[in-house]
């Protein structure tokens, strides 16, 4: 079961300011005349529900604002987007990058900038309630065809230049992979090609959405099967790795450590 943190955060937020409000308002007077009445000094005590919700309050309110309008931690689940993210990775999401939103709601309260042709994006797809990460491909009103494990957007058929190839093991069985350096205008990044079927078509990308894939054509759930992102989906863009962590028993390291190439 996946926690939905931005909304527990929330709730958090509310709750224990309401409770320090109210407190203040209504309860702390009170307990400040009692004391008086019965001669008693020093500072009033507080009900431990109040002390905790004061003492928690600023600090829940600067971890919702830091994560809600500029940055959030996330990990690479799965392989899709190798070999430029591995799984383990845990990567810096810039959520001020794509515009200013209200959390939970996804509201978007500033303008900024726009996703870009390969830019690494994190989002929530139009089939699942959790976050997924790939690069962006077709910008709105752009025609994207995949066919022979090559991308053309608007007619015009992406750069490959080979790289290397190796095997791999799926299933039991070995099979050879081949790495192309792709480019997209003047960015270029890897991807890797399996001997699979090719999951060919042509898409128009509708207004306020985007097409995506992951770098790992041929082992990606992307645009080609649940079609567009739509633009008040967007979480923001993936900037940086700052720790990667196998999984298992396995200590943190800092070796992937860097900013992405976008």
């Amino acid at each position: 079961m996946d926690i939905d943190f931005p909304l527990v955060l929330t709730w958090a937020v509310l709750i224990s300011g309401a409770i320090w409000l109210i407190d203040t308002l209504f309860f702390k007077a009170r307990r400040l005349e009692a004391q008086v009445a019965k001669g008693v000094d020093g500072p009033v005590r507080e009900p431990v529900l109040v002390e905790y919700a004061r003492s928690f309050f600023p600090v829940l309110l600067l971890v919702l604002a830091l994560r809600s309008f500029l940055a959030e931690p996330y990990q690479i689940p799965s392989e899709s987007m190798l070999p430029t993210l591995e799984v383990g990775d845990f990567i810096l999401v810039n959520k001020y990058a794509y515009g200013m939103r209200l959390p939970v709601l996804g509201t978007k309260v500033l303008e900024v900038d726009a996703p870009q042709r390969g830019d690494i994006m994190v989002f929530i797809p139009p089939h699942d309630s959790r976050y997924f990460i790939k690069r962006v491909i077709g910008l709105p009103g752009d025609r994207i065809r995949y066919a022979d494990k090559a991308l053309h957007i608007n007619g015009e058929r992406a750069a490959y230049e080979f790289v290397r190839e190796f095997d791999d093991r799926i299933g039991g069985a070995v099979v050879p992979v081949r790495e192309y350096l792709e480019t997209l205008g003047e960015a270029s990044h890897p991807t890797y090609r399996y001997p699979v079927e090719d999951r060919n078509g042509e898409w128009v990308v509708p207004e306020n959405s985007y097409f995506v894939m992951g770098d790992n054509r041929d082992r990606s759930d992307d645009s080609r099967r649940w079609k567009f992102v739509s633009e008040d989906k967007i979480v923001g863009k993936a900037v940086a790795i700052w720790v990667h962590k196998d999984p298992g028993f396995h200590l943190p390291t800092f070796a992937r450590n860097g900013w992405l190439n976008q």
